[in-house]
């Protein structure tokens, strides 16, 4: 007989209610700081190619962040975020997956796009707004985006890629059903994977969108990455509970959490994830356990709602934790790796002298691909820009030369 209510009943005549703690999930972690693999623990099959490419991202990530965050503070830049220790939990995650699964992300998984092949002009570009960004310099710096990568541009609006997340993996799954059975026909061919933090996991967008992926069976890998911060709260006045991985458990879904420093651990847990979602288009929740070693943004001062004690006691760096694996393989030759550091420093200096100088979009890229021919509403608010730009020339001294 079916049960209307869709729940386990397990009958019990005693006045006993189970504590908002009672779930506590365990944390997988491989790799220690030496370097080593964990006593009881076993490595992910992983290639040297794959394990170096990931490396590889992880040092070209974080030497791009500190020159960015520099040249916020010159002004040369108006905005930027770091991936500042979750290096591992971005990039790992992304090296599991296939390279056409969609990536939503949410403002601070730059690795994730980096592993798929965006360059390092493609970076400075879209922090410049210049006309050879790809969302023509109509993003803030660091909402990036790119189709042919798959990664859906970011929104600023915190959570509203989770729901769109589970729509878009929904849509990767029905064209693999059998019309006439309703059954899956065959495994998917690509899922889908959003990242959020655990600030992002409050929002209401968050519990719409598992639940819709939980009752409707959608491949997406949600990601929530807590790094024990949403800005400047702390995690414990964000949320009772353990943590974000019990949500995933009470919508009904399989779920996992892993020590974001570990590159191996997100690894493993990710490529495992995406088998059981491209077999049964199941969702997954995996929570990333790391801590935000740098402030939220180039906005933000951490100073002012955390000690120094408090970071000192937290610095682990995943970097180098990877780095230290990778040499016990043979797999990375340390002179090699100072030198590299050096090239890239270099490299990312001469990108950024270059992207600055790139001329902005012209203003009239502004409605030149939203319609195939602009709406006449649309047209008259763009006249209406030129004329007042055209007015005030000295007000906008960098597109008002450039109107035609």
């Amino acid at each position: 007989m079916s049960n209307p209510n869709n729940v386990s009943l397990n009958i019990n005549h005693k006045l006993e209610f189970i504590d908002g703690n009672a779930l506590t999930i365990p944390t997988l972690s491989i790799l220690t700081e030496d370097g080593e693999i964990h006593t009881g623990a076993t490595a992910p099959d992983i290639s040297k190619h794959t394990a170096i490419k990931l490396y590889e991202t992880m040092r070209f990530i974080r030497l791009l962040d500190e020159r960015m965050q520099g040249a916020q503070r010159q002004g040369r830049i108006s905005f930027y975020m770091q991936c500042l220790g979750e290096e591992a939990a971005v990039t790992a995650s992304a090296a599991a997956l296939d390279q056409n699964d969609m990536i939503m992300a949410q403002y601070r998984e730059q690795a994730a796009l980096h592993y798929r092949g965006f360059t390092l002009d493609q970076f400075m570009n879209q922090m410049f707004s210049n006309e050879l960004d790809l969302g023509k310099g109509r993003q803030m710096p660091i909402h990036y985006g790119s189709k042919a990568l798959n990664y859906m541009t970011i929104s600023s609006p915190l959570g509203t890629q989770i729901p769109q997340a589970t729509g878009y993996a929904y849509g990767q799954k029905i064209k693999h059903i059998d019309a006439k059975t309703g059954e899956l026909a065959s495994t998917i061919d690509n899922i889908t994977i959003c990242y959020f933090g655990e600030g992002a996991a409050s929002e209401g967008d968050f519990h719409a969108g598992v639940n819709m992926a939980a009752v409707h069976q959608a491949p997406v890998i949600f990601f929530a990455r807590n790094n024990g911060y949403a800005i400047s709260t702390p995690a414990d006045e964000q949320f009772k509970g353990d943590g974000i991985a019990s949500r995933g458990v009470g919508y009904g879904i399989k779920t996992i959490r892993v020590d974001g420093t570990d590159a191996l651990a997100v690894y493993a847990a990710t490529k495992k994830a995406r088998e059981i979602a491209v077999s049964t288009g199941e969702p997954i929740l995996i929570e990333s356990i790391a801590y935000r070693l740098g402030a939220h943004s180039t906005s933000d001062d951490p100073s002012g709602y955390r000690s120094k004690d408090e970071e000192a006691n937290h610095q682990v760096c995943p970097i180098d934790k990877f780095r230290k694996w990778l040499i016990k393989q043979d797999w990375l030759n340390e002179a090699d790796d100072v030198k590299a550091k050096e090239s890239i420093r270099e490299e990312i200096l001469a990108a950024l002298k270059r992207a600055e100088v790139v001329a902005k979009p012209a203003l009239e890229e502004l409605i030149s691909d939203v319609y195939d021919t602009p709406i006449p509403s649309l047209q008259r608010q763009y006249e209406q820009l030129k004329a007042h730009i055209k007015l005030h020339p000295d007000a906008y001294p960098v597109t008002a030369g450039r109107i035609k």
